[in-house]
């Protein structure tokens, strides 16, 4: 891990962080590229190959590339309600348990901001709301599988009343989906579940295939080609952004316990090697135990060398003067997770500006807040904190405008409209505004 002393010096290694999608490819991918295409082709040439091929050849197309990258053969594409239905049933009952106890909490969560549709009658105005007709969500299927992703995005969606959920995760080896996504799935109330991994996958709920039916928004993290695939069909779908590795930034003074920072960094670095775990802290005594402390439980974690990769790569362990340094750089970082391990966490909670959720105390552990807190945990990444959201029952309802007013108001204001239509040169609008107002009102 990098230590920064300092504000200028950790501001200006911030600043030099890069987009995930620019990050360098490693060789084993440019390989796997050149295995599969047959020429030297760039992770975005490839997704770019594999969404036009989807959109002409559909399920041909997508079984192909199945069978090319992950080294599966399909016979269908679709799980049936009864493989679903077992693989609950057969899903130890703890962990089936865990996973209601998740989707219950999430469901909770996010029943409490709903949007509702409001008409003011006396004003003529109002608001519908609806939800989205038909959503897909992806769930990753690689180095790690995550029914935690299937209750995050699926009861969202859930709640926003979507009428068909449709879930997308890569098949295993043996041409199945993971048994316990299939258990989150039937939890989480998701409809339909397609063994489809990759850009394929994103291609196939854009523009739909014989198999799969086109959807009208894209949820769910997943690695670089789902992102860039998510890109590169936003306009054709909505998407809920590109998110990359995961991010975690502890923000400590001198009263946190180091065991519990380095525990919350080592937690989100075990994701990927691309993942980042920083500890900001005006403290020189916690940030040599921290770093003392990661080494030591590093010892006893079964994905240690993904977490050395991740530490090597975006680990920083930085000290300030003073935690309004602190509070700034977390803003500059922009972090997924923020973990606030200081003597009055609630006191510096409205300097920060820039985070995907905000863990207060040594209570609220962020990897709680993979699982069961309550908010989804699918969050902006890669500094998109300043201007995104975490996922939301927004992201799955639409707002359609109302407006109904009444003769006298409609007069009222035509005057305005009229000049600043004409302002525009826009001199149908102006016409149309003053028709209406010089017209009879209707009985």
């Amino acid at each position: 891990m990098k230590v920064l002393r300092g504000y200028q010096a950790a501001r200006e290694a911030f600043l030099q962080r890069k987009p995930f999608e620019e990050t360098d490819v490693p060789d084993s991918v440019r390989k796997g590229l050149k295995e599969i295409f047959g020429v030297e082709i760039s992770p975005h040439d490839a997704v770019d190959r594999i969404i036009a091929d989807v959109r002409a050849r559909g399920d041909a197309a997508v079984l192909d590339y199945t069978q090319r990258i992950d080294r599966v053969t399909l016979t269908h594409i679709q799980v049936s309600r009864e493989e679903m239905d077992e693989a609950y049933k057969t899903t130890p009952q703890k962990l089936r348990q865990a996973l209601e106890t998740a989707a219950a909490r999430v469901r909770e969560f996010h029943e409490l901001h709903k949007a509702t549709t409001w008409v003011d009658f006396s004003r003529g105005l109002g608001q519908i709301v609806r939800p989205l007709d038909r959503v897909g969500l992806y769930a990753p299927g690689g180095r790690a599988i995550y029914p935690s992703t299937v209750i995050m995005t699926a009861v969202p969606a859930k709640v926003a009343g979507v009428p068909e959920i449709f879930l997308a995760t890569p098949p295993n080896r043996e041409g199945n989906a993971a048994s316990v996504l299939l258990a989150a799935a039937k939890v989480a109330g998701v409809d339909r579940v397609f063994k489809l991994g990759g850009a394929q996958a994103i291609a196939a709920l854009a523009y739909g295939t014989e198999s799969v039916p086109r959807v009208d928004k894209i949820c769910g993290p997943g690695n670089l080609f789902v992102v860039l695939a998510k890109r590169a069909v936003f306009g054709a779908v909505g998407i809920d952004g590109l998110h990359g590795p995961s991010e975690a930034v502890v923000l400590a003074d001198d009263s946190a316990d180091p065991h519990l920072c380095a525990a919350d960094m080592l937690a989100q670095a075990e994701h990927d090697e691309l993942a980042s775990a920083v500890l900001i802290t005006t403290s020189q005594q916690l940030l040599s135990q921290v770093q003392a402390d990661i080494q030591r439980q590093l010892g006893e974690l079964a994905r240690a060398e993904t977490i050395r990769g991740a530490l090597d790569r975006n680990g920083f362990l930085v000290l300030v003067d003073d935690l309004a340094q602190g509070a700034e750089l977390v803003n500059l970082y922009g972090p997924e997770h923020l973990s606030v391990m200081i003597r009055d966490p609630w006191s510096i909670v409205g300097s920060i500006r820039h985070t995907g959720a905000i863990f207060l105390g040594a209570n609220s552990s962020a990897a709680l807040g993979d699982y069961v807190a309550g908010p989804s945990h699918v969050m902006p990444t890669g500094n998109t904190v300043r201007f995104s959201s975490p996922l939301r029952v927004e992201d799955f309802i639409k707002v359609t405008s109302l407006v109904a007013l009444d003769a006298a108001s409609s007069r009222s204001i035509a005057g305005a409209g009229v000049t600043i239509a004409e302002a525009e040169g826009l001199t149908a609008h102006a016409r149309a505004i003053q028709a209406h107002a010089d017209s009879e009102p209707f009985s």
